[in-house]
């Protein structure tokens, strides 16, 4: 086949272009140019960021020493038009994005996929994600499954693809741990074998997103700034802007005696709540765009394991839907710092997503 590898400057893609290469296929480098690096915020990018100026340059060296052809695509526009301005919106709205998973869907796993097959007549798309796609010749349907490394697992961010996207991409490290892939990446002589990972949003300097949305609404603070901190009923304290605190956040609440931390943020009226940590556990949620990927819709109620954030440990939970759509999920034993805007992935005994959503309320 002719595939395009997603090219990051990575290790990871580095090496699933690499791995590729071996099984025979005639493989394509391409790198996203997202943004204009000097406008996004101030400061000095880090080596770690995925899509800086120095990871197009390390994705063109890796692309030259496997021997194939690279290419940069920009996507400026549509970048800052759907990821960035969701995340500006939903921070604006006392919630907490992940826009790792819009970009996904949209840019990484849609436009660049879309402009793949246009301009190299490519067949597929493979990234460096650590996950599986998984056909079900019963179901006659795809599903995204957990990688072997559990330490690295990406499956959650890939949770909103549909099924004409997932006949169409390739994860070739699935099956690998990261020490393996370091290896090949030695053993393939890319000067990128020990780079550091990326943790952090990619257009996010020093993981600063307060600074971030400052930079891109100049009034901001000044709109925000002295709203109330609420403890039982009653106002305790003024707090930065609601903007700036995510639930489960201690840091800027100012100090209480014990250990408080933020439990709900009311953006209409520029409040947010605090408790202790009992506070943050809950039972339930409810999530809307729901994606359908393991099967095909729920009527009834579902047995599961559900995570609410990337790093979250999955929880035993049933599952079930309503009239609109939206997914109800309860927790075997109360979940902590369930978060609005978040992603809620469930998956099967087997390690395979079902569904997944955007949590909009929690249940107590």
């Amino acid at each position: 086949m002719r595939i395009a590898v997603a090219m990051s400057g990575g290790v990871d893609s580095s090496v699933a272009a690499a791995l590729l290469l071996e099984q025979g296929h005639d493989v394509i480098g391409v790198t996203m140019k997202i943004y204009d690096y000097s406008s996004i915020t101030p400061g000095q990018w880090l080596e770690s960021s995925c899509c800086n100026l120095e990871a197009i340059n390390d994705a063109q060296k890796v692309a030259q020493c496997l021997g194939i052809p690279h290419y940069v695509i920009d996507f400026r526009t549509e970048f800052e038009t759907t990821v960035i301005k969701n995340f500006i919106d939903e921070y604006l709205q006392g919630r907490t994005p992940n826009p790792c998973i819009l970009c996904n869907k949209v840019i990484k796993l849609g436009l660049l996929l879309e402009k793949s097959q246009q301009y190299f007549k490519a067949e597929a798309l493979a990234t460096g994600h650590y996950a599986k796609v998984v056909y079900n010749d019963g179901k006659k349907r795809f599903t995204i499954a957990k990688g072997v490394s559990k330490e690295k697992d990406q499956s959650y961010v890939l949770w909103s693809l549909n099924q004409q996207t997932l006949a169409r991409i390739q994860l070739p490290l699935g099956s690998y741990s990261k020490n393996q892939v370091r290896a090949i990446a030695k053993k393939y002589n890319l000067h990128i074998a020990q780079k550091h990972e990326s943790f952090e949003i990619c257009f996010i300097h020093d993981n600063n997103y307060e600074q971030f949305l400052k930079h891109r609404i100049p009034s901001l603070e000044q709109r925000v700034f002295g709203g109330e901190i609420i403890y039982k009923g009653n106002v305790v304290g003024t707090h930065r802007g609601y903007p700036f605190y995510t639930i489960g956040q201690r840091r800027n609440i100012g100090a209480y005696g014990k250990k408080m931390y933020v439990t709900n943020i009311d953006w209409k009226l520029n409040r947010i709540e605090i408790g202790p940590e009992e506070a943050l556990y809950h039972k339930g949620l409810i999530a809307g765009n729901v994606n359908w990927v393991g099967i095909d819709g729920c009527t009834n109620s579902l047995q599961g394991f559900a995570k609410v954030r990337y790093k979250d440990e999955p929880t035993q939970a049933t599952l079930t839907t309503s009239d609109s759509g939206k997914i109800h999920i309860i927790f075997e034993t109360p979940k902590r710092a369930i978060t609005p805007g978040q992603s809620v992935v469930f998956y099967d005994k087997n390690d395979e997503i079902l569904c997944g959503g955007i949590i909009e309320t929690i249940v107590d």
